[in-house]
């Protein structure tokens, strides 16, 4: 044992004026100026205890200052001031009373036998309670759990007055929200912020996801709450969720766990929020905000924890066509971007490698030799290009196909004719049969009115040809007698389907084409492509091959120079002045 320890557990332990390092501790809850105040009279007030303890000798003071005492761990001073008492800079702490040391049971009572160890004794002034006293540890679990009880209580009362808060419509937190301004108890509208957040919405309900909409705001040079250009997902995502902008006051967006820890944790059960109308002018309609929620919800999906938790994501917006075709000759995927904007406004979109864009280049991972690192030199390619290169292969490969439809739709119309006609023989056939059966229910029933036949006789003849009358009755009922198209054949309408679905005289090659019959688009090097078409089953993408090593020779190979490149934009609107000496022919081979 140290000097301290011996002193305290020795003969002297008992001594009540044996010399003491002392410290102070004291703690106010908020920082308001009566509550500070009466910090200073505790100070003050320890002092005047000094007077009446000259074996004492005050060697620091540790204040806690619009701090919570519920948890110790959100103390500064208080931790500080138990790290000295390991370092055995003091031997006695004096605090007032035990709701000035901890509301926590459990955590008064841990710290105090954590301090005993150090040789480290706590004196409650109030309470009179001295930690390693006989009776000490007995009476303050008595009065901390008092303390603990008083915390409960209090909170009990916090949430009582927020009932009553929210009931009134009172607005919390400091109101620092785009798109109004804090004025007293309620919310005035900043003109040029609210124009901001009307965008928002209208953009939005228009059909733009978040990350467009950070594009399309930042290109507009609308300012954010702070006066910046400066907008992100998680920006977007809280105005839209904010209830403010159609006019209510929302409650209940977060909570605290317990009053023990009273730690405040986000609500993500939307549906557990309060809505209060507010007594200010809204900026969007209850109409725009709740079709807006209802997209923003939409794109939510929930799944469940092995734990039972519910947690959230969002769902995947579809991937743009060439995303899904793309497939790197290292492996990875595509993003798209936007390579420039033209004069008019229009957009050029390009595509670029993962892993080229999210890992060094791959120059930098040879001459630096780092083993394992992932990284890919193939270079971005124009969305146009690949347009180009859908119109050759299938103008080559698949040629023009209105002729066979239209040979396919008379061959239909022929065989649907051929059929309506054997049908019509048929029914006639089974018609004339038909009215003999009846002819002869006729003649039975004359025969029986003439004599000719008993009652039993003409019951068995009438219930026989009865019978059979019926049974060519439902066949009749099962044969066509509706005009040719009547079961669903519109033949002009699936000509026209067709015709407009293997119609490539077009500039461009329709998406649902290249949806349907390529596979997989390989930049195998630099302006050299392996395409992969499909005219059976549709693979998924980790199905896909990346066409590095094909199996079988190509169908089709060729290059596309300046001149068709040229062309090609100009059928298609894109500007021709685009320099010839900045133009590299394109390789292309197409596989089955």
């Amino acid at each position: 044992m140290d000097g301290i320890q011996k002193l305290y557990f020795g003969n002297l332990a008992l001594d009540p004026n044996r010399q003491r390092q002392i410290v102070y501790y004291g703690r106010v809850s908020t920082e308001h100026e009566a509550q500070l105040e009466a910090l200073e009279k505790q100070m003050q007030w320890y002092e005047d205890q000094t007077k009446y303890h000259p074996n004492w000798t005050v060697v620091g003071r540790y204040i806690d200052e619009g701090i919570t005492g519920t948890l110790a761990k959100k103390r500064p001073a208080f931790m500080q001031m138990i790290e000295d008492a390991k370092r055995r800079k003091f031997d006695l702490i004096v605090t007032r009373e035990v709701c000035r040391f901890a509301r926590n049971t459990v955590d008064t009572l841990v710290l105090t036998r954590e301090l005993r160890n150090y040789g480290v004794e706590v004196y409650f002034v109030s309470d009179n309670i001295w930690t390693m006293d006989g009776d000490g540890e007995l009476r303050l679990t008595i009065m901390a759990t008092l303390a603990q009880e008083e915390s409960r209580k209090i909170s009990e009362r916090v949430r009582a007055g927020q009932a009553i808060s929210r009931e009134n419509g009172v607005l919390y937190g400091n109101g620092n929200i785009i798109g109004y301004d804090r004025v007293g108890g309620t919310y005035v509208i900043n003109p040029e912020q609210a124009e901001t957040i009307r965008t928002i919405f209208e953009l939005y309900a228009q059909g733009l996801g978040q990350k467009e909409l950070v594009n399309e705001l930042t290109r507009r040079g609308c300012k954010d709450g702070n006066g910046n250009v400066k907008w992100s997902c998680v920006k977007i995502s809280r105005i839209l969720r904010n209830a403010t902008y159609m006019g209510y006051v929302c409650y209940n967006k977060s909570k605290v766990n317990n009053f023990l820890e009273k730690k405040r944790i986000k609500n993500l059960d939307e549906d557990t929020f309060v809505l209060k109308k507010g007594d200010f002018e809204p900026i969007v309609s209850e109409a725009l905000w709740r079709l807006c929620e209802r997209i923003r919800k939409s794109r939510i999906k929930k799944y469940q924890m092995p734990s039972g938790e519910e947690r959230r994501r969002g769902s995947r917006i579809p991937q743009h066509l060439w995303v899904k075709k793309l497939r790197c000759r290292c492996g990875a995927g595509y993003n798209r971007f936007k390579w420039r904007v033209l004069q008019d406004g229009t957009p050029i979109y390009g595509y670029q490698c993962n892993y080229r864009t999210q890992n060094p280049a791959k120059s930098f991972v040879e001459k630096n030799h780092l083993v394992g690192q992932k990284s890919c030199d193939a270079i971005s390619i124009c969305e146009w290009k690949l347009d180009l290169m859908a119109k050759q292969i299938f103008d080559q490969l698949w040629g023009d196909q209105r002729q066979a439809v239209l040979k396919a739709c008379q061959m239909i119309e022929s065989c649907m004719r051929a059929a309506t006609m054997q049908s019509d023989v048929g029914r006639a056939e089974l018609q004339r049969k038909a009215d003999k059966l009846e002819q002869r229910i006729l003649n039975l029933g004359q025969m029986r009115a003439d004599g000719e036949l008993t009652k039993e006789q003409y019951q068995k003849l009438y219930a026989q040809a009865t019978k059979e009358l019926e049974a060519l009755q439902g066949k009749m009922g099962g044969q066509p007698n509706e005009p040719e198209n009547a079961n669903g054949f519109d033949l002009d309408k699936i000509k026209k389907g067709l015709s407009q679905m293997v119609d490539i005289s077009t500039p461009k090659i329709s998406e649902e084409l290249i949806e349907e019959f390529v596979e997989v688009v390989t930049p195998v090097e630099n302006h050299h492509y392996r395409w992969k078409m499909s005219f059976g089953e549709t693979k998924m993408a980790q199905e896909r091959s990346n066409l590095l090593e094909p199996e079988n020779p190509p169908v089709l190979a060729f290059t596309i120079d300046f001149e068709t490149a040229r062309q090609f934009r100009y059928a298609n609107g894109l500007p021709t002045q685009f320099r010839k000496r900045d133009w590299n022919d394109l390789v292309v081979e197409v596989y089955l």
